[in-house]
């Protein structure tokens, strides 16, 4: 376990709302832009028990968080039944943060899908996310968005797909001006910003 902490949604569609986010140690993934690479190697982290877990998630909820988040490192490399499970004693809706890597154990209200080009996730992740959301550095990220957008249509059918979103880089100058530009251009894609980092919150 890295860390817990109460704040707000930075990114996505869930952006600004109350959240008490729960994150996990370990990711193979290895994403070169990664903002919490203290967050791979998991036998450094010490672990926690899920008694002590849920009643984190309560005492945040007594304190206005809407939702609970489940991140990483990368949640998926585990089996997370048994945290979900016992943190459906707090009574909020559970989100998951994913590069969907790893097949999906453990119920979750809303999925949010932030494939790699590196490491492509599992076809079920693309059938389940609610948000797909790629970040985005160079033009080829932006090939690699509309592929996984098509894919995920693709794995629900006539379900209908996710909400597609484009995130720059963070400091990102290119990938901030193609996200972008390529927004204002296909309006079935929006552009999602870290605004935790933007205004200097966890």
């Amino acid at each position: 376990m890295v860390e817990t902490f109460h704040s707000l949604q930075g990114e996505g569609l869930q952006a600004g709302r109350s959240a008490f986010f729960i994150r996990l140690g370990g990711c193979e993934v290895g994403c070169s832009w990664c903002d919490t690479k203290h967050s791979w190697p998991a036998k450094e982290h010490p672990q926690r028990s899920l008694a002590e877990l849920v009643a984190e998630a309560h005492q945040a909820a007594a304190a206005g968080a809407g939702f609970l988040v489940i991140t990483g490192g990368e949640p998926l490399h585990y089996d997370l039944g048994p945290l979900c499970q016992a943190l459906d004693a707090v009574g909020l809706p559970l989100h998951l943060e994913t590069s969907g890597v790893n097949p999906l154990r453990g119920r979750f209200k809303w999925i949010t899908l932030s494939p790699k080009a590196h490491r492509p996730p599992v076809t079920q992740l693309l059938a389940l996310c609610d948000e797909l959301k790629v970040v985005v550095h160079s033009p080829e990220d932006l090939t690699f968005a509309e592929v996984m957008a098509v894919q995920a249509q693709a794995a629900r059918g006539e379900a209908g797909g996710p909400a597609l979103l484009l995130q720059p880089g963070w400091s990102c100058a290119h990938g901030q001006a193609l996200a972008i530009d390529y927004v204002r251009r296909h309006p079935s894609w929006r552009l999602s910003l870290q605004s935790h980092k933007l205004l200097g919150m966890r």
